[in-house]
């Protein structure tokens, strides 16, 4: 494993790469609500995701328990350990840069995760705010969790992608400004910080994007509602994408990634890209 593929990932997208980070969606994982009772099959779809991913040409993959039900904060043992054996097996078997996103907000086992699989980076929803989320109530920062595991296991090569006001939330002090929580996950070790929609599916605001990319001197990306209709317009404004749903028919998280769906969506964000660098020469 390059322990440097965080860092190279991010200093391509300083050098204007527009860099897009795959969702391999995780069928759910045992003790949750709907594990169907076998975790060959869990492995088995998260491999063919992350393989379809790898053949279009995305830049990293994001292995997430988005399926997990009831939704929660922490992640319970048996979560972290499934999450754990996926995310080793991605790594071994495509050769990507691999993200861990211990949803809804477990930053802590996302980096033992991480630590234990050979990931790269994480994703960290709430990292700095402080949020309400339907069915798993009131949600604050992790940032001092999430650095203080990142030193304890040695593993500071591994790199954290921060949501700002992050979907599926409502913001508990809504007089935080957008910047404010940039500014404060930047000066938290955030090295690319994720702007999103309302939710899953929902088109990121372009004009939150700008605000945020003012606002730190770090990649911003769009987290949410990134498709084939609105990439070039997304990638004028953000750095790169996490892409999930506009890749699989029906836009379900439980559905496989579609080959066609993805190769035409990564050709309009290398159309989109080269435009891009011409226009800023």
């Amino acid at each position: 494993m390059n322990k440097n593929q965080s860092q190279e990932l991010t200093a391509k997208m300083r050098e204007g790469k527009k860099v897009i980070a795959g969702m391999v969606h995780c069928l759910p994982l045992p003790g949750t609500l709907l594990y169907g009772g076998s975790m060959e099959a869990v492995l088995h779809k998260a491999l063919a995701d992350a393989a379809a991913l790898k053949a279009v040409g995305v830049d990293a993959v994001i292995v997430e328990n988005t399926n997990d039900r009831p939704l929660a904060e922490r992640l319970e043992t048996e979560q972290t350990a499934a999450l754990a054996a996926v995310a080793r097996q991605v790594v071994e078997e495509t050769g990507l840069v691999v993200g861990i996103d211990a949803s809804f907000n477990d930053g802590p086992a996302g980096i033992a995760v991480a630590c234990a699989s050979g990931a790269s980076f994480i994703r960290c929803p709430v990292y700095v705010d402080c949020v309400m989320v339907t069915g798993a109530g009131k949600i604050g920062p992790c940032a001092k969790e999430v650095l203080r595991m990142r030193r304890l296991l040695g593993a500071e090569h591994i790199g954290i992608w921060a949501d700002v006001q992050v979907k599926h939330s409502h913001l508990l002090l809504p007089e935080v400004s957008l910047e404010e929580s940039a500014r404060t996950a930047w000066e938290y070790g955030a090295e690319v910080l994720i702007v999103t929609g309302l939710s899953t599916g929902l088109e990121t605001p372009l004009e939150a994007v700008r605000r945020v990319k003012k606002a730190v001197p770090i990649p911003v990306v769009a987290g949410s509602g990134f498709s084939l209709g609105n990439a070039a317009e997304q990638l004028e404004a953000a750095d790169g994408a996490i892409v999930g749903t506009a890749m699989k028919k029906g836009g379900s998280t439980m559905e496989p990634i579609d080959p066609e769906l993805g190769r035409a969506l990564m050709k309009a964000v290398r159309q989109a890209e080269r435009r891009i660098r011409t226009d800023s020469v």
